[in-house]
């Protein structure tokens, strides 16, 4: 089940962030991604959460510009305990439908080595926009991609 976050799933989620290989790359930890979520939740980023039974098994993170990239948005997390079974679908589709109430376009990083995820955003129709050397994290290069989320000329 898909829902929006609550504050009181804030620290699964950070367990979640500091469990992940990848983001311990970026030297995520508990602390700092509880941190982050609890500012982007209050900033009114966008945070849906994926339930398998009572668990939190995933989620997925949008901010939103307005006045950025012809109103944007920028999928800043989609983030699955266990790929592979659709849950990542399932978030992004509705990080789809929900950002396109406030957004034109949906921008999002992939580490370049994550030939997974960049395959996933590739299949669900994102467009590889160019690379991006040490964005984040000097030894980490970033794929930088983007998808319309409404034609051009159509209205919120």
């Amino acid at each position: 089940m898909i829902s929006r976050c609550e504050p009181a799933d804030l620290p699964a989620l950070a367990r979640l962030m500091a469990a992940s290989a990848l983001l311990q790359r970026y030297g995520v930890t508990f602390e700092g991604a509880l941190a982050a979520l609890t500012s982007g939740l209050t900033n009114g980023d966008l945070i849906l959460t994926s339930r398998q039974g009572d668990d939190l098994s995933g989620f997925a993170w949008v901010s939103f510009g307005p006045r950025i990239l012809n109103g944007a948005a920028y999928l800043r997390l989609l983030l699955v305990g266990a790929p592979g079974a659709g849950e990542g679908t399932r978030l992004l589709l509705a990080v789809e439908d929900a950002a396109r109430a406030a957004a034109n376009h949906l921008y999002l990083l992939a580490t370049t080595d994550n030939l997974g995820a960049r395959r996933f955003y590739a299949r669900h129709g994102f467009r590889h926009v160019g690379d991006l050397p040490g964005l984040v994290v000097p030894e980490l290069d970033e794929a930088l991609y983007h998808k319309a989320l409404r034609l051009p000329g159509e209205r919120r």
